[in-house]
């Protein structure tokens, strides 16, 4: 396992799609494992393949229930919406207001190449929704709120 660069938010392939992973192989494997560790060791609760300069749909995520790993993920269900503090790894030190889902549903596939689906409420399905955008080239500063 490696501690991989996390890229900012002036890089441009945060702006980019991810693509499918077609086979979950050896390199997928490596690159869930580096992510994990590239995310815990910067005491984040999510990742996504494009902070570390992949454009595949690679997702990990941990709010300290356990460690998700999520392949290809697709959010087939929302419901609720709260407005919510956000920060993340590729714009630190900053911090803003999102609107996010209280509630999701998300298929993804885990590392063994199985299909998983996972309901996801609060901080979860915050986490779920962030980094999802990430793979398709969001970040949540483009989405900030004033509530004002």
């Amino acid at each position: 396992m490696a501690i991989r660069t996390i890229r900012l938010k002036d890089d441009e392939i945060l702006r980019k799609k991810s693509r499918d992973v077609k086979e979950i192989n050896e390199r997928i494997l490596t690159l869930l494992d580096d992510m994990a560790e590239t995310m815990y060791n910067s005491e984040g609760v999510g990742l996504a393949a494009p902070q570390v300069g992949i454009l595949k749909k690679v997702v990990t995520i941990d709010i300290g229930e356990g460690l998700l790993e999520l392949i290809n993920p697709v959010i087939i269900e929302e419901k609720g919406e709260k407005v919510i503090e956000e920060a993340c790894l590729s714009v630190p030190g900053e911090s803003g207001k999102v609107l996010r889902p209280e509630y999701c549903k998300v298929e993804a596939l885990n590392r063994n190449g199985e299909k998983i689906v996972i309901e996801a409420k609060d901080l979860l399905a915050v986490a779920v929704s962030h980094e999802t955008d990430h793979l398709k080239g969001v970040l949540y500063i483009d989405k900030l709120i004033d509530e004002e």
